[in-house]
């Protein structure tokens, strides 16, 4: 983390990185505009935001941008197809206003989740912008985003809490996490243009499974200048790592025959008689065989009232579970939507005598879905098991019919 002194005179640099704009990848901003930020911060944030952005191509196929207001209420000031030239993107931050509400970062976060996981195989950046005060409970998504392939930077007003931030960003933090005087903050722009621009540079994990593991890179050389020299293992296998060449025109790879929730470290070496290149490194763990839930259970937890128990907890694996009850054959379907790493709930206020069927699914970090289903009755007073019918449903939809269920 960098302390940067007060008295230091602001300036703006532009660095010129010829080819380093071509690069592909998703910047989405974090912005804190609730009413913590003072109008001073929040118009000089703004002005560090187009000011960071302005040497690059934008649109599809160069950097999309997205803003992101923190709030109350998070507000989606655009998105990141909106913009795809500098004088739009430069126009529409002249026209952000600050919301002035409270700081709810953790549901910001949930909506940024939901717009980066949209975008297939491209780096992903989310830069948070903030003055750090109470920024809430941001751990969980922090680190679900993480996750996903997520690279988490963020830039604070020197009032922040910096052991969130050290917790929120992505190593290395003294090129990805930031505390200066708003006064200063431009003196930062080269160096942090600098980290995002050197994130295409990694060799990425672009999907998992418990047997196979897609990595991407961004090309370096060419069919005529050279070639990838490719080595993996797992990280507890002391014999020799397995081995690959690939063609210079390469800027993927998949690997297969993996164990799954297995450990590897994958490392990338361009070899070219042209110049020397560093060499790219990636760890990345498969997933479980089994997929979660794989049991659903109910108990009486007390009057009109059903405890529904599932398992085996995957929080790497799982971003979510929702539970669906409903009375048979036709009554109204409720929802109830958890973390990851929650493997228990209370269903209230049933009606007695009522047959319900309870569906835990699970949404994994690869996008599959997984399901299972019970069915229970309640009883005045006395809650009784009175069928228990299981099911395995893989990429299920979102909407069931409880009506379906005989």
């Amino acid at each position: 983390i960098r302390f940067l002194p007060f008295s230091i005179p602001s300036c703006a640099v532009f660095s010129h990185f010829p080819s380093a704009f071509l690069f592909s990848w998703d910047i989405l901003f974090l912005l804190d505009s609730s009413g913590s930020v003072s109008n001073y911060e929040f118009s000089h944030l703004l002005q560090f935001t187009a000011s960071l952005l302005q040497p690059f191509s934008l649109g599809r196929g160069h950097v999309r941008v997205g803003l992101l207001q923190v709030d109350t209420s998070p507000k989606l000031e655009f998105g990141l197809d909106v913009h795809s030239d500098q004088e739009s993107l430069q126009n529409a931050l002249r026209r952000v206003r600050q919301l002035q509400g409270d700081t709810n970062t953790e549901a910001a976060l949930r909506v940024a989740q939901r717009l980066l996981r949209e975008t297939e195989g491209l780096p992903k950046v989310l830069l948070w912008l903030t003055d750090g005060v109470q920024p809430g409970d941001v751990d969980q998504p922090m680190s679900e985003l993480k996750a996903e392939g997520v690279s988490v930077l963020a830039v604070s007003t020197v009032h922040a809490n910096y052991q969130v931030l050290q917790r929120a960003v992505t190593p290395p933090l003294e090129s990805h996490l930031y505390s200066v005087d708003i006064e200063d903050i431009e003196i930062i722009t080269e160096d942090l243009r600098e980290a995002i621009i050197s994130m295409s540079e990694r060799l990425r994990v672009a999907h998992v499974t418990s047997h196979s593991a897609v990595l991407q890179w961004r090309p370096l050389l060419s069919a005529a200048s050279g070639y990838y020299d490719l080595q993996y293992k797992s990280l507890w296998w002391t014999g020799s790592d397995a081995r690959r060449i690939l063609p210079g025109d390469s800027s993927w790879v998949e690997l297969t025959n993996l164990h799954p929730d297995t450990t590897y470290t994958a490392s990338l070496r361009p070899e070219s008689n042209q110049r020397l290149f560093n060499t790219l490194s990636v760890n990345f763990t498969t997933l479980s065989a089994v997929l979660s839930p794989t049991v659903v259970s109910v108990s009486d937890a007390g009057p009109r009232q059903i405890l529904v128990t599932w398992g085996s907890l995957q929080p790497a694996q799982v971003q979510r579970y929702t539970v669906e009850y409903g009375a048979i054959p036709s009554g109204p379907v409720h929802t109830v939507t958890l973390h990851g790493q929650q493997n228990s709930t209370i269903l209230t206020g049933l009606e007695p005598g009522t047959q319900y069927l309870v569906t835990v699914s699970a949404l994994h970090v690869n996008g599959r879905e997984r399901a299972m289903s019970v069915r229970a009755c309640t009883k005045e007073g006395v809650f009784s098991i009175c069928l228990c019918l299981c099911f395995c449903l893989s990429l299920v939809p979102h909407f069931r019919s409880f009506a379906s269920v005989g």
